[in-house]
């Protein structure tokens, strides 16, 4: 992989680190930005991914990992499948305009794409 790596001090001394990489998925890639410095969007960007972060850590406390780890019970599919599933759900849902006041489908498509990604990133699907 071809990638570099930038320093460049801010006006409070702290260090921007940036890696530049072929890949825009590769999620080991850290940006530090102090908070003084980061635009309007990126702050935004950052409060909704805690949001869907704290969503999906509490789904994880509540149910289990059954995303990942389904109980098979009645379906047999792999859990990628199962995602798959849900997703498409939600999306049906969505498009047929039936959705309940008090759920955010956007934000559960996000939770079940990042649950995916999880998967698929554990087992080498990637």
């Amino acid at each position: 992989m071809n990638d570099t790596t930038r320093e460049s001090g801010s006006k409070t001394g702290e260090f921007e680190h940036m890696r530049c990489v072929e890949n825009p998925f590769d999620l080991g890639v850290t940006e530090y930005i102090p908070k003084d410095l980061k635009t309007q969007a990126q702050r935004d960007i950052e409060n909704i991914c805690d949001e869907i972060k704290g969503i999906l850590l509490e789904k994880n406390r509540k149910y289990g990992n059954s995303a990942l780890e389904p109980v098979r019970v009645f379906s047999q599919a792999e859990p990628d499948e199962q995602i798959r599933v849900r997703i498409d759900d939600k999306i049906s849902r969505l498009r047929s305009g039936q959705v309940d006041d008090d759920e955010d489908v956007i934000l559960d498509l996000i939770g079940y794409l990042t649950l995916l990604i999880v998967y698929r990133r554990n087992n080498g699907k990637v």
